[in-house]
């Protein structure tokens, strides 16, 4: 049996863009702005974080204009959008219940937990 551990995304990992990740997971797209002043980073520390995710091709970079002034957005894509769904699943098979608790999910509960099965007699 292989750990969960292994099957967490050491890109989306870091805590800025796990939460860049989160947020975009959320929302069909997010502008720069809004999602620079959400996650509380300053804009050059965003664009690094998302230049790292476009090249993973987690999200798309989408440039346009509001009247006479520029915007970014920023859409999940779909594999960006699927491998945080796995990133997610790993992290609840993680933090599940056998796994924290240190309990083999293969072996019975000890005596005396309230989960054993009744002893039953020949």
């Amino acid at each position: 049996m292989t750990h969960p551990r292994h099957a967490l995304d050491g890109l989306i990992h870091a805590p800025v863009r796990l939460s860049v990740m989160a947020l975009l997971a959320a929302a069909e797209t997010a502008e720069s702005r809004f999602l620079r002043d959400t996650v509380e980073i300053g804009g050059s520390l965003l664009s690094r974080h998302i230049d790292t995710l476009e090249k993973a091709g987690h999200v798309r970079v989408e440039k346009g204009f509001v009247g006479k002034r520029s915007r970014t957005w920023l859409p999940l894509t779909d594999s960006g959008r699927a491998a945080f769904q796995d990133y997610t699943s790993a992290l609840r098979r993680i933090t599940g219940a056998d796994l924290a608790s240190g309990r083999d999910p293969g072996r019975p509960p000890p005596p005396g937990d309230p989960s054993r099965p009744p002893a039953t007699r020949a």
